[in-house]
């Protein structure tokens, strides 16, 4: 999907309180955030995030409550978010990024 952009670009044209209110939950959740979190956190309903997935707002709502999700269904949500996936591994001796279920 085209469009990608970090998330950082994505909230940058917002007014100054809901940026606020964005880093003040990144920071009380660190860099965890489950999915329907971060797509609040965008600024992204579920009616326009189905629309954009081609699906009904009931299907979203129903991904954000699955605790187990294909790598290919997360890919699509977090590209329709404006978003890019990427899949790492972590080792005592470094990181290493997954290639195989990249685009």
């Amino acid at each position: 999907m085209s469009g990608r952009k970090p998330f950082a670009q994505l909230t940058k044209d917002l007014p100054t309180k809901r940026r606020q209110k964005i880093d003040a939950i990144k920071a009380e959740l660190g860099d965890n955030m489950a999915l329907c979190e971060l797509r609040q956190a965008i600024g992204i309903s579920q009616d326009t995030l189905a629309e954009r997935l081609n699906v009904l707002q009931p299907a979203v709502a129903k991904i954000e409550r699955r605790s187990d999700i294909r790598i290919s269904s997360l890919r699509r949500l977090i590209e329709a978010m404006g978003g890019s996936l990427e899949i790492k591994a972590h080792f005592p001796k470094g990181d290493v990024t997954i290639t195989n279920y990249s685009d």
